[in-house]
């Protein structure tokens, strides 16, 4: 028996990283998963983004724990797409209970005034639209099922103070903590819980990359800012930060609502 049993989740970035350690942590308690991602690469991130396959690999990690997944591409961009997320979610499974917004991209610069515009908006419009839109699609089908539920959202530590070297992602991560805050107040009575996680750096493809470690280095003073949590771990694994996703999913957390959740290994205390 799992907690989680006969639940549905709707996680968005489900194709790789932490997305898909959500999606597969959620179906060892016994949900059954819908994923979507994109597969094209997003023009102002300097290493590789969604890519053919990604879904397929989900979808059988899922599977291997006897639980069924369903993967659709989606960008978390586009309005249509987040409606057929859900509708698809619907159309399957008759019900969603918890929704993991946690696709997002990360790019850096060295000054806030040396951003372009491709790079804002690229970054807005995936890491705070993307999160309004999938939250705005979802949310009325949990909400419909009348049994409470469960968001997660997907922050940052940039999320909780500011980080030299990507102001548009500090701007973001941010901004979903307000959105987080009102959805939590809205939807309190209903019993379903909106909450944000905020990890460390996650040992993931947006960090396990050729081009991160590199800038680090070359831009040792903001990259130092960046690094080094007080806790002896320096990328934290996937799955430590997908067992606090679940937990917040689970009725353990039942009382649990409006909260920034850090899983930092004690960056913030810095």
């Amino acid at each position: 028996m799992g907690k989680l049993d006969g639940k549905v989740a709707v996680v968005t970035g489900g194709g790789r990283g932490q997305g898909r350690s959500h999606a597969v942590r959620l179906a060892q308690e016994g949900a059954d998963i819908v994923v979507c991602d994109i597969t094209e690469q997003v023009g102002s991130v300097p290493f590789a983004t969604g890519q053919a396959g990604d879904l397929g690999e989900t979808v059988a990690q899922v599977e291997k724990l006897d639980r069924r997944c369903v993967a659709i591409e989606a960008d978390v961009r586009r309005t249509a797409d987040m409606q057929r997320l859900a509708d698809t979610a619907m159309n399957e499974f008759g019900r969603i209970d918890f929704l993991l917004a946690n696709a997002g991209i990360l790019s850096l610069s060295d000054t806030t005034w040396e951003l372009t515009d491709e790079q804002w908006d690229d970054m807005i419009d995936i890491n705070l639209t993307g999160v309004f839109k999938a939250c705005r699609a979802v949310v009325p089908h949990i909400r419909a099922g009348g049994n409470g539920g469960s968001i997660v959202i997907t922050s940052s530590i940039a999320g909780l103070k500011g980080v030299a070297g990507c102001t548009h992602y500090t701007a973001a991560k941010h901004g979903i903590v307000g959105l987080m805050r009102t959805l939590a107040r809205e939807l309190a009575p209903e019993r379903i819980r909106v909450n944000t996680i905020h990890p460390t750096g996650v040992d993931s493809p947006m960090s396990n990359n050729d081009f991160f470690p590199a800038w680090l280095e070359a831009n040792k003073e903001l990259g130092d800012a960046m690094r080094f949590n007080l806790m002896p771990v320096d990328a934290m694994p996937t799955g430590d930060v997908s067992d606090v996703v679940a937990f917040l999913c689970s009725d353990d957390a039942k009382w649990i609502t409006g909260v920034t959740l850090p899983v930092d290994a004690g960056f913030l205390l810095k």
